[in-house]
């Protein structure tokens, strides 16, 4: 039996890119279902249950960033945010809101592909238990033990280190902003030590990736933040 096609809702109030996005997407095999504004977006979610949310942010009757904190209050349900803006405040405030990609228009199909690829995979990459364990390129990471290994030897991580590291295996694909990042190691009062966040994570890299100067896991999003790719 096949599997059913997974509904993706697209929120987008240009009749042009909707209609390029929702071709791109049914051509993929995806279930697509369409809103133009912020109110008929939430009540879509709410009745579809999408597996994903492709969101612009500039709709005519509010912003996107407010959908998705109202979203967030019930459903954890991926977004990906399309936008003309392409500030990093602008992407830090989407992020921050709860989006976990962000897109910037004029965009090609190939890349808004990739991309909800990305974020469906997701389901199927959270930890969901204590006893997970983690494996990219040559690192295993048991979390169980506490323990990190490379290439079969173990690595010694500070604790700061370690749960940094573990912030970003929980959350595979998404975009975490420093400030996310901060907040869930260092805690509130350190939202604005963006370095402290660079410093260790220059550290993780040195520990387990195989070229530090050119990361294949542990990728910087410029200006905005970190993302974990397997």
């Amino acid at each position: 039996m096949s599997e059913l096609p997974s509904p993706i809702l697209l929120i987008e109030d240009e009749a042009e890119i909707r209609r390029f996005v929702r071709l791109a997407l049914e051509a993929e095999g995806y279930e697509v279902h369409e809103a133009d504004g912020v109110r008929r977006g939430l009540i879509e979610a709410g009745t579809r249950r999408p597996e994903l949310v492709v969101l612009d942010l500039g709709l005519p009757d509010g912003d996107g960033v407010e959908l998705i904190r109202d979203l967030r209050n019930w459903s954890a349900v991926p977004v990906i945010v399309l936008s003309a803006r392409s500030s990093e405040a602008d992407k830090i405030a989407a992020l921050d809101a709860g989006a976990d990609d962000f897109l910037v228009k004029p965009f090609g199909a190939g890349e808004l592909l990739a991309r909800v690829r990305a974020q469906l995979r997701r389901k199927t990459r959270q930890i969901a238990a204590d006893d997970a364990e983690i494996r990219f390129g040559a690192v295993c990471v048991d979390l169980a033990r506490r323990v990190v290994e490379r290439e079969g030897q173990r690595v010694h991580l500070t604790p700061l280190e370690y749960r940094l590291l573990t912030v970003l295996l929980g959350q595979p694909d998404r975009v975490m902003t420093y400030q996310t990042l901060l907040k869930a190691v260092w805690g509130p009062g350190h939202a604005e030590d963006q370095h402290y966040v660079r410093v260790h994570m220059n550290n993780l890299r040195k520990k387990l990736e195989a070229v530090p100067s050119q990361p294949r896991h542990l990728l910087t999003e410029t200006g905005v933040g970190y993302r974990f790719v397997v």
